[in-house]
Formats: structure tokens, sequence, C-alpha cells
């Protein structure tokens, strides 16, 4: 593998298919079966995955408690100012960025189907429901895959800040690819059938051992796989070494 001048390995070619079954059965075997979280009907999945972003999963849970709790019925969340379903959200975080858009989706799915039923979501095409979702306002990739993955059971890998930084280190995505682009490129390389247990065991890697701040590449099973470990600990290696030599002086 070349370096790059700032000796950054630089990724040459994206894994080969027998490499990626091997990262996912390696990540099932350290981080248990992969199975995806709960399973909810298409709006759901679509408000509680904007409540998401951005914060933990036991935030935008406690989140969207409080927002049903508040808003019983979609007319009702449809109906009410931002700044109110800001005050229910609270906990999620980002509640004033967070409130105007669910406001705005759940409104324009009123508009548009009459009422709030998406059920016919899970007898269309992945591409009708890709282009549906994300003709609503501020709905992106991340979300369409959510929706697509968790509640109507199809194929989808979305790309969190934990799969986007972790793909990204493992060469699966080439440094600096936006989340935009990491979505097709995820779903050309990963198999249909591995896609979300993919994303699942991404997710977890990301958030144990493959952290943003000080990656655990000493603990890693996938360590001989990724092109970024060797960098890393040739790093801490030379630090180790200074400051063996800053105290010995």
């Amino acid at each position: 593998m070349s370096r790059s001048p700032a000796g950054r390995p630089k990724r040459t070619s994206v894994p080969d298919p027998s490499t990626v079954r091997e990262i996912h059965r390696r990540l099932v075997r350290v981080h248990g079966p992969l199975e995806p979280p709960r399973r909810w009907d298409p709006l759901e999945e679509l408000v509680f995955t904007i409540l998401s972003q951005n914060t933990s999963d036991v935030n935008s849970e406690r989140a969207y408690s409080a927002l049903r709790a508040r808003f019983a019925t979609w007319e009702a969340l449809a109906g009410a100012r931002p700044s109110r379903v800001a005050e229910a959200i609270r906990s999620g975080g980002l509640a004033r960025v967070k409130a105007p858009r669910i406001v705005a989706v759940v409104r324009e799915i009123g508009r548009r189907e009459g009422g709030f039923d998406l059920s016919w979501m899970r007898e269309a095409s992945d591409e009708d429901v890709e282009g549906y979702l994300s003709s609503l306002p501020g709905v992106g990739p991340k979300t369409v895959a959510c929706v697509l993955a968790f509640s109507l059971g199809r194929p989808a890998l979305p790309v969190d800040t934990h799969v986007h930084r972790v793909a990204t280190r493992l060469g699966l995505i080439p440094p600096g690819m936006p989340a935009a682009k990491a979505h097709p490129a995820l779903s050309e390389l990963v198999p249909p059938k591995l896609r979300v247990s993919m994303h699942v065991g991404l997710i977890r890697h990301g958030r144990t051992l493959c952290k943003a701040g000080r990656p655990r590449c000493e603990e890693c099973p996938l360590v001989d796989l990724c092109p970024t470990a060797p960098t890393i600990l040739a790093g801490r290696g030379s630090e180790a070494r200074s400051a063996g030599l800053a105290s010995s002086g």
C-alpha cells in the first residue's frame, strides 16, 4: 500500500467481496447478533429518525416518547406551532432545529395524502419510497435509508457519523467522501442481505472500539484488514518512544 505525503495510507482500491464478508463475520463475532432496532410504521420511523440526529439513542427515545405524549395524533402535531414541539423534544437536543423540520414533514405528508397513512410504502418499490421521502422538506439520504431498513425491512445501509467514520478508516469508502455519496457507494459494495446488519455492526464498532477521538486499534479484531490502523499504531509508538526519552532525560 502506498503512502500519501502526509503519511496516511492511500486507498488505491476498495476491498473485494470476500474482505467485506470477513469484516461482517468479525463484527458479528465481537458484537453479537447484529439485529436491527425496532420496526415501526413508516411515519413513526421518519419522525424518530429526525429526532435521533446528533444525539444518543436514550435521548432520542425520550424525546420521541415526550413528543407523542404531548401530541397524541399526527393531526395534532401537524397543527402545532414549532415552538411547542421544541418544548416537547428538548431532551433530544437541537430542539429548535428539529421541531420545524418535523412539523413541516408531517404537514406536507398530510397535504399530499389527505391523512397520515404511509402503509402504501410496504408494497411500493424502493425507488418510489426513496423518491417520495427525498422530496419531503429536510429529509436526507440517512433518514430515507432508516425508513427503508427499519420500517420496511428493505436492504438499505444508513450512514450515520459512526458508520461513515469506521467505513472510511476500513477503506470501504475513500477519505473525504460526503455522506450523500457514501450511501450509494456502500450499498454497491455490501451485499443486500448484509446491509442492515453491517450498519448495526459498524455503529457498535464505532461506539466501542473505532472511536472518533482515539480508536482502540490495539484491541480491534479488524486491525489486519484496516488500512488506517498501521499509521495510527505507528504514531502511538513514536509518542511512546518520545515520552520514554523525555522521562529518561
